[in-house]
């Protein structure tokens, strides 16, 4: 365990991360769409960029050297927003209002609408070609934030992704950290059975990536990879994390019926449950 993973409060990050499925459980069951099986898998890596890693502060979102986060996968936008909110970026009652006409909270991210969003992502391979660009942005203004982009493993099939990640590499972006919520599952099915991505981690070291492959829900484990990142010189880091999808809820786990299939009221009820009660209005 890192010394950072250390002295992490990891007690509360755990906390933290059940509330934010809790909260994606009751914004797609509201919006009657959504994607709770990415958000749910990816809850945890973003749980740990919000409040421990990613430098920022609601009371000034557009700091000039604030870290800058690119959800590369849109669609788990429940949970990003629901992380935000819990951070004191929006108000938590918003949250229900997922995918309503007129709404902030779009069904993929969109930095129009909200603060610290800052890119809209969706279009596989979109987001990580704009973070590799704002990584390259800063180190050509000497700007002290880093850059996160959290990739989803579907993503991995598409080529810009590829030509984007090639251009960090190529750079030695080292203030840019690429993150795999590697789920194993997209719209259709398994990934490996649809379009193979492995062997993922030696893909990531053959475009110069100092690659690390972790458990994607262990806190000491996404800490300790994320103080690596930080020390790491001289070329850019990606984080392989091992997830489940739909982590959290049973009856979601480890399918890709969810991936873009809200549950059912009574389905909401019982992943509440699962996850330690609380009522489908907060």
């Amino acid at each position: 365990m890192s010394a950072v993973a250390a002295t992490a409060d990891l007690d509360a990050l755990r906390t933290t991360a059940r509330e934010i499925r809790k909260d994606i459980i009751r914004m797609t069951y509201a919006a009657g769409g959504g994607h709770p099986g990415g958000s749910l898998s990816v809850t945890d890596l973003v749980t740990a960029l919000v409040f421990h890693e990613l430098r920022l502060d609601p009371a000034h979102p557009d700091a000039p050297d604030r870290d800058r986060l690119v959800l590369s996968k849109g669609h788990a936008a429940p949970a990003l927003y629901s992380a935000l909110a819990r951070r004191g970026f929006l108000p938590v009652e918003e949250l229900l209002t997922l995918r309503k006409l007129g709404s902030r909270l779009q069904g993929h991210v969109d930095r129009n609408k909200l603060p610290v969003i800052e890119a809209s992502t969706g279009c596989l391979g979109q987001g990580i070609g704009m973070a590799v660009g704002m990584a390259l942005d800063q180190r050509l203004r000497k700007g002290a934030a880093r850059v996160y982009a959290i990739l989803g493993d579907g993503e991995c099939q598409a080529g810009p992704t590829w030509e984007a990640l090639m251009a960090g590499g190529h750079y030695k972006l080292d203030n840019l950290t690429v993150i795999l919520d590697r789920n194993q599952y997209e719209t259709d099915g398994d990934t490996e059975a649809l379009m193979g991505i492995e062997p993922i981690a030696e893909k990531f070291r053959a475009f110069r990536y100092e690659t690390l492959d972790i458990d994607g829900h262990d806190f000491p484990a996404i800490l300790g990879a994320l103080d690596t990142a930080r020390s790491t010189k001289g070329r850019p880091t990606a984080i392989v994390a091992r997830t489940v999808k739909g982590k959290g809820v049973s009856f979601m786990e480890r399918t890709h019926v969810y991936h873009g299939k809200p549950p059912t009221k009574e389905e909401a009820e019982k992943a509440l449950a699962e996850l330690g009660g609380g009522s489908l209005t907060g």
